[in-house]
């Protein structure tokens, strides 16, 4: 029990939950539900991310937004010193029953501010990113910080089972019995409803995320390329910010050099994906490793079969065979193979996808057993339910 918890007949207004992140945008993506469950409770939540353009929808929902000097792909230590020193501050100041960390950079300086402030913490990783993809001495340095920090939290959530083996086999955790799978911070099956398969000439391929090298969009641009000339039908797009602020963001320069190529259709970014979802024939991700893709499970929710990489995360999400198929990581060839076996497969044959992804979507990734597994931790630290 923390120091900060009231008694256990202690009402859900008076509880208090800090959300950090290094977007505010992922919050309020990928959190919604959750934030939903705990401002309808009565209870106040903190979200402390940089200011970006989230922040007046978060506060519309009853949030409270404070900005967070959080420098995502800087290695800096004095850059992320001041990132420990600000959430120790914060930590200090607003007393918060509980705070969720998520991101690389959070769940380690989030996790040591916190146990200095004395305030319960829990870690979840939202996927491994550049420290198990690179080899770099910055990854090396990352594991270091990650094997320290992570004897604070009270648990470490995984969201796959290749994430939590690769902590468990690097010797990354402190305390290895905190480690809980949450495979997949699910989706919300009513928001994201099943529609059926467009029924037209033209076939849409859509790649939908952060436009990152790492996602594979220079594969799928690749595969798009070879695809053109035989598949005059075929339409491939992208959906989701450029030049974000991530080693491996794409420029927006080299998406209009692929514009002007005629190979891709850039769609900008959207605070909605459900109709570009729905306006697509296939969902792509090519990723060189995920935690659960948020896309991929509201795609499938959706009913629209995908082509993605057989790594950690996709492959919680996909069944080669059953659902979409699935391509060797960081292979255009590979690649180009799968999204050729798409384009041929009979009507039928994607109708079939479409209702076992959809069925997939609801056995394992209901947002709602999410949000009870939040529900029994806070309880657990604080003896109050929301």
């Amino acid at each position: 029990m923390n120091s900060h918890a009231a008694p256990a007949n202690r009402s859900a207004s008076a509880l208090h939950i800090a959300l950090v992140c290094n977007t505010a945008w992922a919050i309020y993506t990928y959190r919604h539900g959750l934030l939903r469950a705990l401002t309808q409770a009565g209870a106040r939540v903190t979200v402390i991310a940089p200011r970006d353009r989230t922040f007046e929808p978060l506060e519309a929902m009853g949030c409270r937004c404070i900005d967070l000097p959080v420098a995502s792909k800087g290695t800096n230590p004095l850059h992320d010193l001041g990132t420990l020193r600000a959430l120790y501050h914060r930590y200090r100041s607003l007393k918060p029953d509980v705070v969720f960390h998520y991101t690389i950079k959070p769940n380690i300086y989030g996790s040591i501010a916190a146990w200095l402030a004395r305030v319960p913490s829990l870690a979840v990783t939202t996927g491994l990113g550049y420290v198990f993809i690179q080899k770099s001495r910055a990854a090396q340095v990352a594991k270091l910080l990650y094997r320290f920090a992570f004897r604070f939290p009270r648990e470490v959530w995984f969201l796959n089972q290749d994430d939590e083996a690769a902590f468990r086999s690097g010797n990354l955790l402190a305390h290895p019995e905190r480690a809980r799978l949450l495979h997949g911070e699910g989706v919300d099956l009513e928001q994201f409803a099943f529609t059926p398969l467009p029924e037209r000439d033209t076939f849409s391929f859509v790649l939908i995320g952060r436009l990152l090298w790492d996602k594979g969009v220079g594969e799928y641009v690749e595969a798009a390329r070879a695809l053109k000339a035989r598949y005059p039908r075929a339409r491939f797009q992208l959906l989701g910010p450029v030049g974000v602020d991530n080693p491996s963001a794409i420029s927006r320069g080299d998406v209009a050099a692929w514009e002007r190529e005629g190979i891709v259709e850039y769609l900008g970014e959207t605070a909605d994906v459900r109709p570009f979802i729905e306006a697509a024939d296939c969902v792509v991700l090519p990723s060189y490793r995920e935690g659960v893709p948020r896309t991929l499970m509201e795609a499938s929710a959706m009913g629209r079969p995908i082509v993605a990489t057989d790594v950690p995360g996709c492959r919680e999400v996909v069944e080669n065979g059953v659902n979409g198929l699935l391509c060797d990581a960081r292979s255009a060839a590979s690649l180009t193979e799968r999204l050729t076996d798409m384009l041929e497969l009979a009507p039928a044959e994607r109708k079939k996808m479409a209702g076992a992804g959809r069925k997939k979507i609801e056995k394992e990734f209901d947002e709602r057993a999410v949000i009870q597994r939040y529900r029994e931790l806070v309880r657990h630290l604080t003896g109050v339910t929301f």
